[in-house]
């Protein structure tokens, strides 16, 4: 039985039956951190961890059943090794498990596994009806996400420490959404006239719609529909640009001269799918503009990482898919007022997770004010 002061204690472990020392389970906060690390370390080591959640389904507090919760404990501590992780993660009402560096075998072997060793274990231990009230979720990651599926976000439990962040900063982030609004509706109001001018170009200069449509990952992986004015001729071929991206995300791609500017850009040139119009939108960034009606809509943020299309994400690495995590993506931000393609994708990635772990709303005032600048010169644009 576990040893309690001050009559319960429900962050200490069953006595070790070979020393008789409790051990000490973490409360929410600090298993939260501990997912926050292992997630850290899987993306350099490349081995999964397994979340196991045990929830009483809201019929009891663990924190008025001590003997279940001793039982319960008991059982975990039979059925797990010593360097995986146990902790509430929600306190008193739901008790989670990390397998740390599990095998690289199929998900669904080692969650039958899994549950097979834990639920034997709990029986054991619990009675029937104890048994019956306690849900068992199997989580892993990096999880297989499927972005053309609309109901198929990245898994939110995997991510109890963002959720947590984000609730901290819910007034900032409100004042980030009006600021969206706002910023959205002015500009859709005093770009209207260039809308119709750039509308009327495109139309005659080349054949197909005036608005390109196209599927980008938004935040937690949730996908959207991206507006952008047609750069293109229609039925163009992806796979020129899905090849180089591949490269480019691999570290493997060479930067390639722009607008007689000296240096280079990460980015396709002298594409043939480019129009001569649609050159001069993507140079100026005109072609951008619509992307306002996505702010409006809450499917983009003024300030953001930029959307990446489905077939950027499966290239990425595991610490790449993070900046789809952290922040609503954007029409500009870090990267584009810091040389935007001339910079490697890599360190495009770090100045998102930058931004999102700096973030502020005068960071934003900031980066709006320098964006201006930073489309007028076109460095790095192409």
């Amino acid at each position: 039985m576990p040893h309690f002061s001050n009559g319960m204690n429900p962050n200490l472990a069953p006595a070790d039956p070979l020393s008789g020392a409790s051990r000490v389970v973490p409360n929410e906060d600090s298993f939260h951190r501990m997912i926050s690390v292992e997630r850290k370390r899987t993306a350099r080591s490349r081995k999964p961890f397994l979340l196991m959640l045990l929830d009483t389904k809201s019929c009891f507090s663990f924190q008025r059943n001590e003997r279940v919760l001793a039982e319960l404990l008991s059982a975990l501590a039979l059925s797990t090794r010593e360097t995986d992780i146990t902790g509430w993660y929600k306190d008193n009402a739901i008790v989670g498990v990390m397998f740390t560096e599990i095998g690289l075998a199929g998900d669904n072997s080692i969650v039958s596994t899994m549950l097979t060793r834990v639920s034997d274990a709990l029986r054991r231990h619990l009675t029937l009806e104890q048994f019956n009230q306690i849900s068992i979720s199997f989580h892993v990651f990096p999880e297989e996400g499927d972005h053309e599926t609309p109901q198929r976000p990245s898994n939110p439990v995997l991510y109890p420490d963002l959720l947590r962040r984000d609730n901290a900063r819910s007034s900032s982030r409100a004042m980030k959404r009006a600021m969206d609004i706002v910023g959205s509706i002015l500009a859709i109001a005093i770009c209207a006239p260039l809308f119709v001018i750039i509308a009327a170009v495109i139309k005659a200069t080349s054949r197909g719609p005036v608005f390109f449509r196209q599927s980008r990952v938004g935040q937690y992986g949730v996908p959207f529909v991206f507006l952008k004015f047609r750069s293109m001729h229609t039925d163009s071929d992806p796979d020129v640009h899905m090849s180089y991206v591949r490269q480019l995300i691999a570290g493997q791609a060479d930067a390639t001269p722009s607008n007689g500017n000296g240096g280079g850009v990460y980015k396709l040139t002298n594409d043939p799918r480019v129009t001569r119009v649609g050159a001069f939108l993507r140079r100026t960034s005109l072609d951008e503009l619509p992307q306002f009606f996505n702010v409006l809509r809450g499917e983009m943020s003024l300030v953001g990482p930029r959307p990446p299309i489905p077939y950027e994400v499966d290239a990425y690495d595991i610490w790449h898919r993070r900046r789809l995590l952290e922040a609503r993506p954007g029409i500009t931000g870090l990267w584009q007022v810091n040389g935007r393609s001339r910079v490697k994708f890599d360190e495009m990635v770090r100045l998102d997770l930058r931004y999102a772990q700096t973030w502020t709303p005068w960071l934003d005032v900031k980066i709006l004010f320098r964006t201006p600048r930073a489309v007028l010169s076109s460095d790095g644009a192409y």
